[in-house]
């Protein structure tokens, strides 16, 4: 979906994610007698997913979620970890942020709407942790990284070794071309 989904219409992805991915449950309730909505749905590691909602004037809003992993072997969904967590972004209908803040694995956010209109939640994980800390896989860039940044330190301490090979080496000629020429008289 691109550009984010209103909360009436029906978010709920019923088809099994591949590999790791990250479900989450988001209740939403608006104190302003609307009554409560829930969405659930799936998101990728790196993905990002925006809501739309019409929300009136000094309306507190209350959002509960829950994330879990989704283990690919298991076909099962697995217990959340320590690092695993929320990143919230909500931004009004003139796009002035109004919260944006890192959360746990579960919990709730609020916040109060101070102009009415279409505001823009939107919700990712915090990705780079969750890897670490489930246990999983690195992610390609970072293994990439990892790879480069160790080629690199290899590729300095060669040359730094080559460079005192080199001195090393210049000295001892030095040292015996200059012998050879006083044991020869030459000097």
């Amino acid at each position: 979906m691109a550009g984010g989904c209103r909360s009436g219409d029906p978010a709920a992805f019923s088809a099994r994610p591949p590999g790791w991915r990250l479900a989450a449950a988001l209740l939403m309730l608006l104190a302003a007698g609307r009554g409560a909505q829930a969405l659930y749905f799936h998101i990728g590691e790196t993905e990002k997913r925006c809501f739309i909602e019409e929300i009136p004037d000094e309306t507190m809003v209350i959002g509960n979620y829950r994330t879990q992993l989704w283990d690919k072997q298991s076909e099962a969904f697995l217990p959340s970890t320590p690092g695993l967590g929320m990143f919230v972004e909500v931004k009004d209908p003139y796009g002035k942020m109004v919260l944006s803040r890192q959360y746990g694995s579960e919990g709730r956010f609020t916040f109060t709407s101070h102009t009415p209109g279409e505001h823009q939640i939107c919700l990712h994980s915090n990705s780079t942790r969750m890897a670490l800390f489930a246990g999983g896989k690195l992610y390609r860039e970072e293994r990439f990284r990892m790879t480069s940044e160790s080629t690199n330190q290899r590729v300095l301490w060669w040359s730094i070794a080559q460079t005192i090979i080199l001195i090393l080496t210049g000295i001892w000629q030095m040292r015996h071309l200059k012998s050879f020429f006083e044991a020869k008289k030459l000097v």
